[in-house]
């Protein structure tokens, strides 16, 4: 790993390339690495051992948790919140406002994201503002948001809709009430939130 730059002293515990910028005071935790022609303003909020690819822009209201891979040509605009370990694929989107005109400010009508902890946006989604995509859910590429997800969703198509069920691995589970993982045999069990949408529930190991 090359030393610090000309946007990093010694004592910080982050390492940005000398093409990326900065803006102080921002959070950047231990570890976090931020590549080439990435820019992080002033306020903005990110984790440990988290990694910024090239041209990533992350906002002055923009939160990432610790763990966060972010690919190349991601924008976290403000009100973008990520949890710990989320993986954003390259030129995946992110807006904060759901009917934007150039000629009409609308700072005061930002809409917030959450995405929750370890879930996977594929590449060249979009994610439409103001929903919650829960933990471990798997958003594939080119899918659009349009909804809240459920934790251990995968959501695929435009719109996008949930189609199955992804392990915490990362591995699509079977059908059925009880699917197991067949790659590291975590189960889970179907269920139904308040509003009696389905969702999935991993069984405590036995």
């Amino acid at each position: 790993m090359a030393g610090p730059t000309s946007n990093q002293t010694a004592s910080d515990g982050y390492w940005a390339h000398e093409t990326a910028v900065v803006d102080q005071p921002a959070h950047i935790g231990d570890g976090t690495r931020i590549w080439h022609f990435s820019h992080v303003m002033a306020g903005a909020r990110i984790g440990a051992r988290c990694v910024l690819g090239q041209n990533v822009f992350v906002a002055s209201r923009a939160v990432l948790g610790d763990g966060c891979k972010i690919q190349n040509n991601v924008s976290l605009y403000d009100d973008v919140v990520l949890e710990a370990d989320v993986f954003v694929a390259p030129s995946a989107v992110f807006t904060n406002v759901n009917n934007p005109r150039a000629f009409i400010e609308r700072k005061n009508e930002y809409r917030t994201t959450l995405v929750g902890r370890g879930a996977s946006i594929g590449a060249n989604a979009t994610v439409v503002c103001g929903h919650r995509i829960g933990q471990y859910a798997f958003v594939g590429a080119g899918a659009v948001v349009t909804k809240d997800v459920p934790a251990y969703g995968l959501v695929l198509g435009v719109p996008g809709r949930v189609v199955g069920w992804m392990c915490r691995c990362g591995v699509r589970l079977p059908s059925g009430e009880t699917p197991a993982c067949a790659s590291c045999a975590q189960k889970y069990k179907h269920g139904r939130d308040t509003s009696g949408a389905d969702i999935l529930l991993p069984e405590a190991p036995t």
